[in-house]
């Protein structure tokens, strides 16, 4: 028994060096670069928060381990000629500090852990038409993720086979007493959103999260979204 509290002392303030599980960010003036990485997939979005711009977001499988960061591209709202392939990027991972080497080496630091209820790989299964909860086809390469750390969302609307991208948006969340808030912090259809704050009921079942209430717009919405 000392023995494991030892080894959950120790495991709190020196993280596993393979796993980037979490939020992360990444900020040049007034531009931020956002990572979440769950369930072995990655999201990164850049954006201008003051500003108000989007300027773009990528993302796919993700493996973390022996100095680099690879996978597998399936959205890349830039150069959608990346979809499909693998890419890869050295990294440093010094506790909760991420040195990573794209153009340039840039710090990153991490936000949080990725360790909370909502925390995971999210896609859309079903969507309230007519009063009725509709299933939503799922095996093709047309789907809405919305992944999520402990504080962070990102979520897209992509197709992997043809690099089609459709949109995005995301910032930070809450959950409390069987509320989820987000805060948008970027969104790539209309700018005008950025800053607001939006409150849905949740409820969770096993890997099915129960999403209701009132988008952006004002249009209601009933959703299912279940764990990849």
């Amino acid at each position: 028994m000392k023995y494991l509290l030892i080894l959950s002392i120790i495991s709190l303030f020196y993280p596993r060096q393979d796993t980037l599980q979490g939020a992360w960010e990444y900020k040049n003036g007034d531009t931020t670069f956002s990572m979440i990485v769950v369930d072995d997939y990655m999201s990164l979005a850049m954006y201008n928060l003051p500003g108000k711009k989007f300027y773009g977001t990528m993302g796919g499988t993700v493996t973390g381990a022996k100095g680099e960061i690879s996978g597998t591209m399936e959205f890349n709202s830039i150069d959608k000629s990346t979809v499909g392939k693998p890419y890869r990027m050295l990294m440093t991972r010094k506790g909760k500090t991420l040195l990573i080497e794209r153009a340039k080496k840039e710090t990153w630091k991490m936000i949080d852990d990725g360790n909370k209820n909502l925390a995971g790989n999210w896609r859309i299964t079903q969507r309230e038409q007519n009063g009725t909860l509709t299933p939503i086809h799922i095996t093709g390469p047309r789907k809405t993720i919305k992944m999520l750390s402990g504080t962070r969302f990102h979520w897209a609307a992509i197709n992997t086979e043809t690099g089609e991208f459709s949109g995005t948006g995301g910032g930070r969340y809450s959950l409390a007493d069987g509320k989820y808030t987000e805060m948008i912090d970027f969104f790539s259809r209309d700018s005008s959103r950025v800053g607001m704050s939006l409150s849905f009921n949740a409820r969770l079942d096993q890997k099915d999260w129960y999403h209701s209430g009132k988008s952006s717009k004002g249009d209601p919405i009933n959703e299912v979204w279940s764990r990849r």
